[in-house]
Parts: C-alpha cells; sequence; structure tokens
C-alpha cells in the first residue's frame, strides 16, 4: 500500500482542522539591563559620539527547511560578530575592571586618565573582545570604544561589533553616527549597514529597516540584490511578512520577481509564523507571476504541510517535487517522517529512514529528533527510547532538542535522570530547559513541581533571569497560590529587575487559593528530600552536586 493512500485514508477516517504546531514554548530573548547594572553612568556616557573616529585608511525546536538558500541571507550580522571572536586574544580581566571603575567619573576626559593609568596598551583585538564581553552593557560598551579610538585601536570590526551593540538596545542615533564616520573615514559601510537593517527588523521597526536599505547609496553603496534579499529575509524572520511581501511587489521594476524572493516569503509563512492559508496564497502568486517552484518552494510547502499534521498534501507535494525532477533533500526526509510519525504511521516513518539511507542521505540529529519529539508528546516513550538507542548506535549525537523532547512527555519523577544525562554529554540543563520544565509543570497544574524544579536550578548552575521569574509569578498567580507568587515577586525586584505592571495587577486580584495542600507550599522543597525515580528507585538529593 502506498504511502498515498495510506494518507488519503486518514484524511477520509478523521478529518481535522488545520493549526499550527508548536514544537516548544519559545521565549523572546530582548536585550534587557542585568540587574548588576548600576544604571546611574554619568551624562558622558549616555551622550552621542559626534567626535570624527581617528581611523586610518584602508590601503544566520524544529528541522531545518530553507538551507538551499543563500546562507548569506540568514543570520548575517551575528555571523559576522562570531567570526570575528573567533581570531581574537583572551580578555584581560583587569581592564573590564578598570571600566567599570571608570565608568562613575563624572567626565569623559577623567574616565580615559584612569583607564591609561591602569597600565593596560590598548591593541584592536582587546578592544574588540572587550567590546563583545560588555555586550549586554551598552554604555561600558561604547566606553570602552572610545578608549581605544583614541589609541587608534578601532578598526572597521571593532565599528561594526558596536554598531551591532546600539542597535541591540535600540540606540540607533549613536549607531547612525559611527556609520557616518566610517563613511568619512573611507572605510566600507556596508556590513554595518545590514547589521543595523536586522536590528530595526529585531525591534520590530519594519519602516526604519526598509529606510535603512534605501539610503544605503547615499554610502557608496549600491542596494543590490543581495541586499534587498537580505532585507526581506530578515523582515520575515521578525514576524514582518506582510511589509516584506508588499516591499519586493512594489520594487518588482527595480528588482525582478524571482523564485529567490518568493521563497523567502514562503519560508516567513511556513517556518516564522507556519500559516498555510497564506502559504497557498503565496504559491497561487507566484503562479500568477509565471514563477515557477523549485526545490526550495517544494521544501518549504511540505514543511508546512508536515508542521500542522497534513499527511495527504506533504505525501502529495513530495511526489509532485519528484515528478518535476526536483530531488528531495533530507529537509523533505525530516518532515515527512515528523508527519507520519505524529499521524500515527510510524512504521511508514522508519521505512522513510531505510530510503533515506538507500539514496545516500546521511541521517542526522534532526532526523531523529522529528521522529523522537512527536512520540514524546503521544507519550509513546518506549519507542523514543528505542529510536534514541539506534540514533546513537549510528554515532549521531542526540541534542538538546532530543533531551528537551524527553523533558516534555515524561512524568516528573523522571525528570532529574534526564538533566543529569544532559549534565554529562555536556548539553545542559539550559536557562531554556527549565523554562520548559517550568511553563510544563504549571501546564499540568502542578505548581508544586514547579516549586521543585526551581530550587534544583541552583543546583545544575542556571542562574534565574528575568523571564523565569515571570513564568513562575504568573504560574503560581493562576494556580491560586497569591502569597507564593508575591513572594517570588518581592525576590524578583530585590534582584534589581524593574517592575511588571501586568504581574502587579495580576497579583492584586482577589484570586482564592485552590485548595488548603497548595496553601502550604513553599520552604518543604528543600535539596535534603528524596525524589522518587521510575521503577521505584529512589536518589537521595542532598548529595547531588554539579
Amino acid at each position: 500500500m502506498s504511502l498515498l493512500t495510506i494518507a488519503r485514508r486518514l484524511q477520509i477516517s478523521h478529518s481535522r482542522l488545520l493549526f499550527p504546531l508548536l514544537y516548544s514554548i519559545t521565549y523572546p530573548h530582548l536585550p534587557s539591563p542585568s540587574p548588576s547594572i548600576n544604571s546611574n553612568y554619568p551624562i558622558f556616557l549616555s551622550a552621542e559620539f559626534h567626535r570624527t573616529l581617528s581611523i586610518p585608511t584602508r590601503s544566520p525546536y524544529h528541522f531545518s527547511t530553507f538551507q538551499s538558500l543563500s546562507t548569506q541571507y540568514l543570520n548575517v550580522s551575528f555571523e559576522l560578530i562570531q567570526q570575528g571572536i573567533q581570531t581574537h586574544e583572551p580578555l584581560q580581566m583587569g581592564l573590564l575592571q578598570s571600566l567599570k571603575m571608570a565608568a562613575h567619573f563624572p567626565s569623559e576626559a577623567e574616565a580615559m586618565a584612569s583607564l591609561d593609568e591602569s597600565g593596560i596598551r590598548a591593541n584592536q583585538n582587546l578592544v574588540y573582545s572587550v567590546i563583545w564581553e560588555l555586550r549586554e552593557e551598552w554604555r561600558l560598551a561604547f566606553l570602552a570604544f572610545k578608549w581605544g579610538d583614541k589609541w587608534g585601536c578601532v578598526d572597521e570590526k571593532a565599528c561594526e561589533l558596536m554598531v551591532w551593540v546600539l542597535g541591540n538596545h535600540r540606540k540607533f542615533n549613536t549607531a547612525w553616527i559611527l556609520i557616518r564616520d566610517l563613511h568619512r573615514s573611507l572605510m566600507s559601510t556596508r556590513k554595518a549597514m545590514l547589521i543595523m537593517i536586522d536590528r530595526y527588523a529585531a525591534a520590530n521597526v519594519p519602516g526604519k529597516a526598509i529606510y535603512a536599505f534605501r539610503i544605503m547609496d547615499k554610502f557608496r553603496m549600491t542596494p543590490d540584490e543581495e541586499a534587498f534579499y537580505f532585507l526581506l529575509n530578515v523582515l520575515c524572520k521578525n514576524g514582518n511578512i506582510e511589509e516584506a511581501e508588499e516591499f519586493m511587489l512594489v520594487n518588482k521594476k527595480f528588482f525582478p520577481l524571482e523564485v529567490e524572493g518568493f521563497n523567502i516569503i514562503l519560508n516567513g509563512w511556513c517556518n516564522i509564523c507556519v500559516d498555510v492559508f497564506e502559504a497557498k496564497r503565496i504559491w497561487r502568486e507566484m503562479s500568477k507571476y509565471c514563477i515557477d517552484p523549485d526545490a526550495t518552494t517544494y521544501t518549504l510547502m511540505i514543511s508546512c504541510f508536515s508542521k500542522v499534521g497534513n499527511l495527504f498534501d506533504s505525501l502529495r507535494l513530495y511526489d509532485g517535487m519528484k515528478k518535476r525532477g526536483w530531488v528531495p533533500g533530507i529537509e523533505v526526509y525530516n518532515s515527512l517522517v515528523y508527519v507520519l510519525t505524529r499521524e500515527n504511521c510510524f512504521k511508514e516513518a522508519l521505512k522513510i529512514l531505510d530510503k533515506m539511507k538507500e539514496t545516500g542521505l546521511q541521517r542526522d540529529s534532526a532526523t531523529y529528533n522529528s521522529m523522537i519529539r512527536p512520540l514524546c508528546e503521544a507519550k509513546k516513550l518506549e519507542d523514543a527510547r528505542s529510536l534514541m538507542a539506534a540514533m546513537i548506535e549510528e554515532n549521531v549525537s542526540p541534542t538538546i532538542e532530543t533531551y528537551h523532547a524527553f523533558l516534555e512527555g515524561i512524568v516528573f519523577e523522571e525528570t532529574f535522570e534526564v538533566l543529569d544525562r544532559m549534565k554529562i554529554a555536556g548539553l545542559g540543563p539550559t536557562e531554556d530547559t527549565f523554562l520548559l520544565l517550568l511553563a510544563k509543570f504549571f501546564k499540568l497544574e502542578q505548581p508544586e513541581n514547579a516549586l521543585k524544579i526551581w530550587v534544583e536550578m541552583k543546583q545544575y548552575e542556571v542562574a534565574s533571569n528575568l523571564t523565569h521569574y515571570t513564568v513562575m509569578v504568573e504560574g503560581l498567580a493562576r494556580c491560586g497560590l497569591l502569597t507564593k507568587a508575591r513572594e517570588y515577586y518581592a525576590e524578583m525586584r530585590s534582584n534589581g529587575y524593574s517592575d511588571d505592571p501586568k504581574i502587579q495587577k495580576m497579583l492584586k486580584m482577589p484570586v482564592q487559593d485552590k485548595n488548603d495542600k497548595r496553601k502550604k507550599l513553599g520552604g518543604q522543597f528543600k535539596r535534603n528530600q528524596h525524589v522518587s525515580h521510575k521503577k521505584g528507585s529512589m536518589v537521595g538529593r542532598k548529595s547531588h552536586r554539579h
């Protein structure tokens, strides 16, 4: 029986509404002031940098489905930064300490004199590395930048990094001044401009990102096709897909409509927002403009259908792709094994694995994770464990996504065993791991387990951040534990985080505790408790140190 026939029968037997698949709970990682940062810096550190630089004149959980597009469009600014960091020398901790002390001087001249007295000699590598280290504290990073400029140790890469840091903190006016200084110094501003476009898009101001693209010619650059596709991609990546599509169509006279541009828009609807209706519309629009779909187009559409559990259309497009002469890549097969496993066709998914091997495609961690996740979601843990064992036998190492899938599927008593395995494998647990667990137990209305997980975070050397506190306080409040929620909110405030009006309103609501047992939750969750593990084993948590 063919896969398409199986899909057809499934579609008839249980037709269902399409809905976007949430692989896991995701949390925005927007730059926020660290609670350890003293915001009372002198005015000169907040002022814009109007002086021309003394620079010598030069003599980018889920399986991937977008790899066939040029990688220069993906996460460009982060790649620029990381590539530079790999080549620079280790930090000198003395300079970091000197910068923090100098930041409190009332004038820039005194701050610079203090840094000079530290005896540390500036060089380009050191300045670059210090700016990176202080990327969460833009004022200190900017002071390091000025100090490096004073000694002629600010190069093009340092300027690009500083623009990225300023953009992360929405200090765009200052970033533009640096770009203008780069321009006056006859240095290339292309990467800095792309970073600005990226940071504007990340800050959800698509109009400014488009404006930055339009004025590239003022900095001796032509807004070429590469920059055009980069703009479309960063807009879509940050959820501004409608704006990206409109900009592409409005500028079709300057940048003729091509399959690459439509694929970028399609990627937004298939992988960022997961909207099947819009993805189908883009498919029809391509036909309207006489643009034939390519392998990437098919790959994206198959990915979208698989994410919403539409097995029939996933297999239909897979067959259509082969009939058109396109060779399915590993991303297509990852999508197929996912939707087959999710729709209770596990044996057929295993056959796809065999087919991949026959065609010479190397199965990777994403392939196995695409099957392990739906198995864990369906509580078919034995099949998931068997698959993980096969994965290891083939020398494919589990990833943090593999362990996260198990954490979402197992019961509380098995949680610490998985966390310990992650620790041994060098894969965390991370901040996101504990966010996943906190959200899971609050969703299951098990605040007592969420509180136990909170206690364990420190033992795994994971510091609680603002997002952890937000999830914890809101979860406790929704479970009726207002007293406990207020305690954690007070702790959050004492650690230097700002008030949250939404949480404050929630804590003032006269919600009655749901039961007497939960009112007593709190201090009893200590390390000397014994936590029960599967098959009746008991693991003493008191001596559990990491």
